[in-house]
């Protein structure tokens, strides 16, 4: 193999490196996300059946 195909292919795996870790990010983002809005309506709920009793 040349050193052309040889800097492709390295280009190629930090190019799905960087990718791999942005879509890291996105999952940990998305995550966060979640747990709060869950948390915020936990919150909710357990409010609104303290206010009932």
């Amino acid at each position: 193999m040349n050193d052309t195909g040889k800097d492709t292919k390295q280009r190629n795996r930090e190019i799905a490196h960087n990718e791999g870790v942005r879509q890291t990010t996105g999952d940990i983002r998305v995550s966060v996300w979640a747990i709060a809005i869950a948390v915020i309506v936990g919150l909710a709920v357990v409010g609104w059946m303290w206010m009932r009793k």
